[in-house]
């Protein structure tokens, strides 16, 4: 049956994938100390720069808080100086003072704002610099691994390559569900039947399950973990 055929084959090409992954991820000590330097600058930096633009937002925020409040305090300075009796003065003294005690109440937490940020800025500076630097040694250094291991690189170009044919092969639902189940299953989907059960999860297979198998008409899947089935 073609279908399975090519769904074996795909399995068996997915296997030495994932064995030249495993080669090719276990960096030595070096490599692997660069790799988790460059990731937890990377972390820093977007955990940094989601704080920097909160930051900046609340200042945007403040700084119109305090275009108001000038503005406020500007109209009762106005008043102050165009208010000639003595009641009104005092009442005009009253509110001018009110308003600088709240324009003040802006220009703290504005001022408080805008050092978090420059921090933030600077330290974001800081984490880039040591990112970039962890990254070119990396790089530098992953380039003299990869041709060590050209045997693996050029295996993986071979295999990605026959992957894409085979895939070209079954339609596009299957392949979807193809990498859907090697997601869920360790990246196993196509299985051997052995005394009755399916490899993948043990389970016992029912009899009209082992004799759809062996009429070898239709594809085949697991009743309980929905693996492609094939016999010996």
């Amino acid at each position: 049956m073609e279908p399975l055929s090519t769904l074996r084959e795909l399995q068996t090409t997915l296997d030495y994938l994932g064995t030249i992954h495993r080669e090719l991820s276990s960096l030595p000590p070096d490599l692997g100390a660069l790799d988790t330097r460059v990731k937890t600058a990377e972390k820093q930096i977007a955990e940094k720069t989601k704080a920097l633009d909160t930051a900046r937002a609340s200042i945007q925020v403040k700084l119109k808080e305090m275009v108001q409040a000038q503005k406020d305090e500007d109209r009762a300075r106005g008043a102050v100086k165009t208010t000639s009796q003595k009641v009104q003065y005092t009442a005009a003294i009253r509110e001018l003072d009110e308003k600088e005690r709240l324009k003040a109440a802006v220009v703290r937490p504005l001022k408080i704002l805008e050092a978090g940020a420059l921090a933030l800025e600077k330290a974001l500076a800081i984490l880039e610099s040591d990112r970039v630097a962890a990254q070119t040694q990396f790089d530098e250094l992953y380039a003299i691994f990869l041709d060590e291991h050209s045997n693996q690189v050029e295996g993986r170009k071979t295999l990605k390559a026959k992957q894409a044919k085979l895939e070209a092969k079954l339609p596009s639902a299957e392949i979807a569900r193809f990498h859907r189940l090697a997601a869920a299953r360790h990246g196993k989907v196509v299985v051997l039947v052995e005394n009755g059960a399916c490899t993948g999860c043990n389970m016992k297979l029912r009899s009209p399950l082992l004799f759809e198998l062996k009429e070898a008409k239709t594809l085949v899947t697991c009743e309980c973990c929905q693996r492609v089935l094939f016999l010996p």
